[in-house]
């Protein structure tokens, strides 16, 4: 079970310095990444031989565009009774929930201690949002946001400490339904994937574009510490198949 842009996105590519092929969601300064991204590939069937020319460089963009495409033609799909809008890196305050913030940036950009004080990261682009259309007032023609999804192609702890801040805003700032705060990745150890889905609740749940291949990986060449932490963060639900993540958004 894998995404359907799975095999797509992931491959393998050739380092600049040294020539040596390596997956390309490995981290390449670490030979644990380097196995268990290398043995993923093999369950999934992409030999090292099979450098692929129209693999993307740019894999986070990538991501986020497939992501988008996929959601796009999936909901609908999975649940045609509601009006579905699935954009890339929308700003919250076009969302109804969001809408008072406009009037907060607006306050802020006009009074200089207020944009000390406050800040204007409250302003959250997410990497894909999912709005749903409802009944709509004449003061409010906004959609719902009903999801939002922070594509990160591998883990770093910056990347962990970004998807928590402006997750921790979206839940600070709504006026009504917390939409589902969801990350979609590709990172092949699961030491890393449990930085970000262990917590107290900023993020909903982890989604990985190759679970089973991942899951399989782990198990043929992954020590005891990353077959720990996969068994951990499946046994509580915090990582899911990516395969999921419309079925899940359509019946929530």
């Amino acid at each position: 079970m894998s995404a359907p842009f799975a095999t797509q996105l992931l491959g393998w590519k050739k380092l600049k310095k040294s020539g040596n092929l390596v997956p390309n969601s490995a981290d390449s300064d670490s030979n644990t990444s380097k196995a268990l991204a290398g043995s993923i590939l093999n369950f999934l069937g992409v030999t090292a031989d099979m450098l692929l020319p129209d693999t993307p460089e740019n894999l986070g963009p990538a991501l986020e565009r497939a992501v988008s495409i996929d959601l796009t033609d999936s909901l609908p799909k999975a649940d045609p009774s509601r009006l579905w809008h699935v954009d890339h890196r929308k700003v919250i305050s076009d969302f109804s929930q969001y809408s008072h913030l406009r009037r907060v940036a607006d306050a802020v950009k006009a009074n200089p201690t207020l944009r000390t004080d406050l800040g204007v990261d409250y302003l959250i682009q997410p990497d894909v949002t999912v709005g749903i259309s409802q009944k709509l007032t004449a003061e409010d023609l906004r959609p719902f946001l009903h999801a939002a999804v922070s594509c990160k192609w591998t883990i770093r702890s910056d990347r962990v400490q970004n998807i928590r801040h402006e997750f921790l805003q979206m839940i600070r700032h709504r006026r009504g339904r917390l939409p589902h705060l969801v990350t979609v990745t590709a990172e092949p150890m699961p030491s890393r994937i449990a930085a970000i889905a262990r917590g107290t609740g900023e993020v909903d749940a982890v989604y990985h574009i190759a679970f089973d291949a991942l899951r399989e990986a782990v198990a043929a060449v992954g020590g005891r510490q990353q077959q720990e932490d996969l068994a951990e963060c499946i046994d509580q639900g915090r990582l899911r198949p990516y395969e999921e993540l419309a079925s899940t958004l359509a019946t929530w």
